[in-house]
């Protein structure tokens, strides 16, 4: 039996930007349906950026425990139940959806459990848990990505797996494999090597993290020297094999690495086929990615595309902000997305954030730019706490002294970044860090040093030699 419901809006999956836009149209006095086939909250909250952060907080007690004699503090021999810290893990998940599906239905939001595909640009038929034939005025695709599988050597999610199913497993491995630097396997190349883990990163490109700035990249390479973690570059994986009581990756070239797991971590892919989009004429690109304007519109009237499945920033933050601004559309409200400040975080060991244009960016851009560095062991609280390793930047224009970038690697880089992304984002200039009181001592007053070093006018650090006539 289907049942027949009719919508101003509905909003196609509820991670991060699907729930935020459905909160958003609901808020604006519209009548809204939340389709997820799935579990609620999608990918961030079920197999993501949660179950990741959770697991990377026990690897950090665990640092913090082994660091403690640093503090004249004993603890006696070290032990841990990575079990334990799975169910932890699953707990945080659990609590955290429950929560949202209070939070959906407390602003009157009907959650539809299914999966939907277009009848026409204005009409849904969902199968799942009840058939529905949906109509709606507004029409928020946010379907989101899954991790990339290869013909050549898939999944198996028992010893060959992937970002999701590597979550799962309750029993560490003496050894793991990653393929792929970028910054899910870099995530998880910390969290496990933490945990005593031997650890080999596969990279086909010539640095982990290559999309990152070099010096980005070098700083976490050379903590990943310290930890114990292998990193082999320019390599091509042929295949994995699974031999019963651990993997052989086969590389390009005769070369083998053994290990008792292998994670395949080469990038994911926007979930955009299998709906129905091209019967109602949706423009897609090559990669399946929906095509959107700044409004989040794609090229069909009354249809829009948030998160992931549009290709432009794969993080939940960028997913839950697109989702604004595609319910204040929707809704009759105007707005536009921007994306000059975007702030992304690697949490990694040590953990790294950016935002804006890096050196080389700025450079390429046309402007007149320069750097200011300043590292946390010059920095009176990073001594205090122990936490030395990595460092602040500020990309600046030289002439007009605009804040163009900024990039930290360091103990809570992902919350320092804040105060750069606000300030690129409203225009601000060297002087108005320069200006602004920091607290001390507090970590975030290597802005206001690296401030003072683009200005060429350092207090805690030796200046510029200046080159002989």
């Amino acid at each position: 039996m289907t049942t027949k419901k009719s919508y101003d809006i509905a909003v196609i999956g509820s991670g991060p930007g699907g729930y935020v836009a459905a909160i958003k149209s609901a808020q604006l006095g519209k009548k809204v349906a939340l389709i997820e086939k799935g579990a609620i909250g999608g990918t961030c909250l079920n197999v993501g950026c949660i179950p990741t952060k959770t697991l990377l907080a026990n690897s950090s007690a665990l640092k913090t425990i082994k660091n403690a004699e640093k503090f004249g503090i004993k603890v006696g021999e070290i032990s841990f139940d990575y079990a334990k810290m799975k169910e932890r893990k699953d707990a945080v998940v659990d609590n955290l959806r429950k929560s949202l599906e209070g939070l959906i239905k407390s602003n009157g939001i009907d959650i539809i459990k299914g999966k939907a595909s277009f009848v026409s640009k204005n009409e849904l038929k969902v199968l799942g848990e009840e058939n529905v034939q949906l109509s709606a005025n507004k029409v928020i695709i946010a379907s989101g990505s899954d991790p990339i599988d290869v013909k050549s050597f898939p999944c198996d999610h028992k010893r060959i797996l992937n970002s999701s199913s590597i979550l799962e497993i309750a029993e560490l491995p003496k050894s793991l494999a990653i393929i792929g630097g970028g910054y899910i396997g870099c995530e998880f190349a910390s969290l496990f090597a933490e945990m005593g883990v031997k650890v080999t990163v596969l990279e086909a490109l010539d640095r982990i993290l290559p999309l990152l700035p070099v010096n980005v990249s070098q700083a976490l390479a050379s903590a990943y020297d310290k930890m114990g973690i292998e990193m082999t570059m320019n390599v091509f994986v042929e295949g994995i094999e699974n031999k019963g009581d651990g993997v052989t990756v086969k590389l390009a070239g005769g070369k083998t690495v053994d290990a008792d797991l292998a994670l395949v971590s080469i990038g994911r892919k926007m979930l955009s086929s299998n709906m129905g989009i091209e019967k109602v004429g949706v423009k897609t690109t090559e990669r399946g990615q929906i095509e959107v304007n700044d409004k989040m519109e794609t090229n069909v009237d009354s249809i829009y595309a948030i998160g992931d499945v549009t290709g432009k920033w794969m993080l939940a933050h960028v997913a839950s902000h697109q989702g604004i601004v595609a319910a204040s559309n929707a809704c009759g409200i105007d707005a536009e997305i921007h994306y000059h400040a975007v702030p992304a975080v690697v949490f990694t060991t040590p953990e790294i954030a950016l935002v804006g244009l890096s050196l080389e960016e700025a450079i390429k851009d046309g402007h007149d730019a320069t750097v200011g560095t300043f590292p946390f062991q010059a920095l009176g609280k990073s001594l205090a706490a122990a936490d030395t390793e990595g460092f602040v930047q500020i990309v600046s224009d030289k002439k007009t002294k605009q804040i163009l970038g900024a990039q930290v690697v360091g103990h809570d880089a992902s919350s320092l970044i804040s105060e750069i992304t606000l300030a690129i984002h409203n225009e601000l200039t060297l002087d108005c860090i320069i200006d602004t009181i920091h607290a001390h001592p507090t970590v975030a007053e290597a802005w206001l040093e690296a401030a003072l070093i683009a200005n060429e006018t350092p207090l805690h650090f030796p200046p510029k030699k200046k080159a002989k006539a």
